[in-house]
């Protein structure tokens, strides 16, 4: 999901650079929701495996 939020906010980029701003907000805006929504995902798998007792990989 990582990946689609950063793949959106390139597009946004790039049509922001070339001067299509009404797909650059749009594109922006969907980046925005699946990096919150990948947030939200993190967290409460992060809390899960607290719970659980499992440490989470030391990288």
């Amino acid at each position: 999901m990582l990946y689609w939020a950063l793949v959106f906010f390139v597009v946004a980029i790039i049509a922001a650079l070339f001067g299509f701003t009404g797909i650059a907000a749009g594109a922006a805006g969907i980046a925005k929701i699946l990096f919150f929504v990948f947030l939200v995902l993190f967290v409460i798998s992060f809390l899960v495996g607290l719970a659980r007792g499992r440490t989470p990989p030391v990288v």
